[in-house]
């Protein structure tokens, strides 16, 4: 007997509607940030699906998870390069910031192995600071 593949979960309005809501923004969304925007295609969308989407779609590596210290999860599109995020504290959402800055090993203490980063900088986006 061979092992057949996992059933591929189905297209429905819903995941597309989702799908959508992250091609139409260039930044980590939070679940309620999602909500909204797939419900500018669908109206009905509930958050209960939200939650158990962002779930598939993480479990798919479709999506990673965001991890902000102190905040909810956010979630992006998979496969984006190396980056690092910005979190205004004014309006809550959540930026990327494109590049690393140099010479990051130099700030690993002597004899320790560095592995992988995360920087975040916090502060007011654009739209607050004005």
């Amino acid at each position: 007997m061979t092992d057949s593949p996992a059933p591929r979960p189905r297209d429905t309005a819903q995941r597309r509607a989702i799908r959508a809501a992250f091609a139409g923004t260039p930044r980590p969304l939070s679940p309620l940030e999602v909500l909204e925007g797939a419900q500018a295609n669908l109206p009905g969308l509930g958050v209960a699906t939200v939650y158990r989407t962002l779930k598939m779609l993480t479990e798919e590596r479709w999506l990673v998870t965001v991890e902000i210290p102190g905040e909810p999860a956010r979630y992006e599109i998979a496969g984006k390069p190396h980056h690092h995020h910005f979190h205004c504290r004014a309006c809550g959402q959540v930026f990327e910031v494109e590049g690393c800055p140099r010479n990051i090993q130099t700030l690993t203490p002597t004899g320790f192995e560095l592995e992988d980063h995360e920087i975040v900088l916090y502060g007011r986006c654009a739209a607050c600071a004005a």
